[in-house]
């Protein structure tokens, strides 16, 4: 007979329960990347998802929703990688105008590096599904904030070229570090990484310093 106090076992069998939950859930959010990496946003099904994780459909809808909620998942994953505070931290630290668009730009490359086939998914689904239309609007927010901050790190070093603004700054970046300018040069043109990488931190430099800047 089990002498210990009634419930003791619960906070074990809760944290079992949870671990399992997670697992069941990394499970589908891994399947799904793989479908819609090989087939496709718009041709996997949630009955796709479920078969290639070994779940049933009831357990996807349960644990991380539909296709648009799974994406939101995956891309929260890239929103959230550490690669963003430590680059904002570093361009912090910067004293040095070019230094920081430097930092900052590798950042950015990294990041896009990493999640490039992920984002063109996103970007396909938002022209299929309102749902994903709309995490696409929110990722992108929450990239123009970060660059917001790199433009407001230049401003306090009273770099910014005559006349321009945080906020005008930050359009400027989001043109050229934007998603959509390393998407063009390395996937539709071909340039390596590296090569973008270098091209872009110097119009960076080009648009937003003033002339004094060394």
């Amino acid at each position: 007979m089990d002498s210990r106090p009634h419930g003791q076992r619960r906070p074990y069998r809760a944290g079992r329960r949870a671990e399992a939950a997670a697992e069941t859930r990394a499970a589908i959010l891994d399947a799904a990347l793989r479908l819609f990496l090989e087939h496709g946003y718009g041709k996997v099904t949630v009955g796709d998802i479920a078969r290639e994780s070994g779940t049933a459909v009831p357990t996807v809808y349960a644990s991380t929703g539909g296709k648009a909620s799974i994406l939101a998942h995956l891309i929260s994953k890239g929103i959230g990688d550490p690669i963003v505070d430590q680059t904002l931290v570093a361009v912090r630290a910067s004293h040095e105008p070019r230094e920081a668009v430097a930092i900052a730009t590798h950042g950015v490359r990294v990041d896009n590096e990493r999640y490039c086939a992920l984002l063109q998914i996103l970007i396909t689904a938002a022209t299929l599904d309102e749902t994903a239309a709309e995490t696409l609007t929110g990722a992108n927010r929450v990239y123009r904030k970060a660059l917001a901050i790199v433009a407001g790190q230049l401003e306090g070093m009273h770099a910014l070229r005559e006349g321009l603004t945080q906020g005008r700054a930050t359009d400027i970046l989001w043109f050229f570090l934007g998603h959509q300018s390393w998407r063009l040069y390395v996937t539709d043109c071909g340039w390596s990484w590296n090569d973008t990488e270098q091209w872009l931190a110097d119009q960076v430099s080009a648009a937003l310093l003033g002339d004094s800047i060394g």
